[in-house]
């Protein structure tokens, strides 16, 4: 019976078992894969989704399960990036013709970007004096956060509180959707901002430090780990679930904000989280596989245990996804999370003309200027093929199609 994943298998390394039948798996992520699959804290195996596709240290989507020890690199440094969508009682119908004013007033709304005015200016993608309903959603974050700003006070000169409920750049958005039966959703992606890359970046650093203290010699430095006991693990965990913990909030805080763009626009009643998904994609978690406690670090890569909802978003033009998990123990009950990148950003504003990008986001009201173009859909793996290839992971609950799309 053939197997719905392919397997890499090299004496002395781990096995890598890939859902990538019908999608590009290029050699670098491959190499770094194998690079991860060497280390001998590795439990079972790397499962890798769909959207494979070459990192820094770690391969995004990947899950890297582990006893003993993590990889902060692998997880990253835009701790507990993930999605959240809420699905409202609007139709189609009920949406103007130009939705030009409601993509302004999501960003209005909604820091986003990052624009200094002058030299040592505000960063116009931060809050300068946050508003109350960022300030009510801090409370929640404080305590914890002076309690690891006792044992690392570089954390108190971050953007903490100044970017909770702010978009940030890169693949980062703020969508307005419709479904297959033209139900109106907003979804969107964003992490823990600063101070969650930060801590990675701090916690990294310090993983490499003590390879070399300890004279352990990696396949990549970048796969620094921090054993378990050690006196750095405790301080890692908690400052990783502290990130995670900003990131969803700050999910919910912007999530509120373009509640209240559609309110405003619209001016008409309507309900929302009629149906609602909040998800991370890079985390780290403890969970039990094979009858193991492990940790799991999932790099681009969402939780689909049996029944559980997460969010396959596409490219800025193309198709997204609401999924219930399968529960497939092979993956560690996980599934991508995205189409995955199949050009740099580097090289997709070199080989994608301006043309090719408004063509490409027809139907959209987003920005249609170069500086996005890293972002544009042929940039990316084509979404219909990501999600072939992970049939047995997820079942599509909805298909969203954006009408609205603001990037920082």
């Amino acid at each position: 019976m053939t197997t719905p994943y392919e397997v890499l298998h090299e004496p002395g390394r781990h096995p890598i078992k890939s859902w990538t039948r019908g999608v590009s798996f290029d050699d670098n992520s491959k190499r770094q894969l194998r690079n991860i699959a060497a280390m001998p804290f590795i439990h079972k195996w790397i499962a890798v989704m769909p959207d494979v596709h070459l990192g820094k240290g770690a391969t995004i989507g990947s899950v890297i399960p582990t006893i003993g020890a993590v990889i902060p690199a692998a997880v990253g440094v835009d701790l507990g990036c993930g999605m959240i969508a809420a699905k409202t009682s609007l139709s189609a119908n009920q949406l103007p013709d130009s939705l030009e004013a409601l993509r302004s007033r999501i960003e209005t709304l909604v820091p986003h970007g990052l624009q200094r005015t002058v030299r040592g200016g505000r960063d116009k993608g931060s809050w300068g004096e946050p508003p109350e309903d960022v300030l009510n959603a801090w409370a929640a974050l404080s305590g914890r956060f002076d309690r690891l700003c006792e044992k690392h006070p570089f954390l108190k000169n971050t953007n903490n509180l100044t970017q909770l409920g702010t978009l940030g750049t890169g693949n980062h958005f703020i969508e307005i959707c419709l479904d297959e039966n033209d139900a109106v959703w907003i979804m969107l992606h964003s992490g823990s901002r600063g101070v969650g890359n930060r801590i990675g970046s701090h916690f990294i650093e310090q993983a490499k430090l003590d390879m070399e203290r300890w004279f352990i010699h990696m396949p990549d430095r970048d796969l620094a780990y921090i054993p378990e006991g050690s006196a750095h693990f405790q301080d890692y965990i908690d400052a990783v679930a502290w990130a995670q913990d900003f990131a969803r909030i700050n999910r919910e805080t912007m999530m509120a904000r373009a509640v209240r763009a559609l309110r405003d626009v619209l001016a008409i009643p309507f309900e929302t989280y009629i149906e609602a998904v909040n998800c991370h994609h890079n985390y780290i978690r403890r969970e039990q596989h094979y009858g193991e406690n492990v940790w799991v670090t999932r790099k681009g890569a969402v939780s689909a245990r049996l029944g559980e909802m997460g969010i396959i978003p596409g490219s800025m033009g193309a198709k997204s996804f609401i999924v219930k998990g399968l529960g497939n123990a092979e993956s560690f009950c996980s599934c991508s999370h995205g189409a995955g990148r199949v050009m740099s950003r580097t090289e997709a504003k070199k080989r994608v003309s301006l043309a090719e990008h408004i063509e490409a986001t027809a139907g959209v009201e987003c920005r249609k200027d170069s500086e996005v173009i890293d972002e544009t859909p042929s940039a990316y793996k084509p979404i219909d093929q990501v999600m072939a290839a992970q049939a047995d992971l997820v079942e599509i609950v909805h298909t969203l199609k954006q009408v609205v799309c603001v990037k920082g």
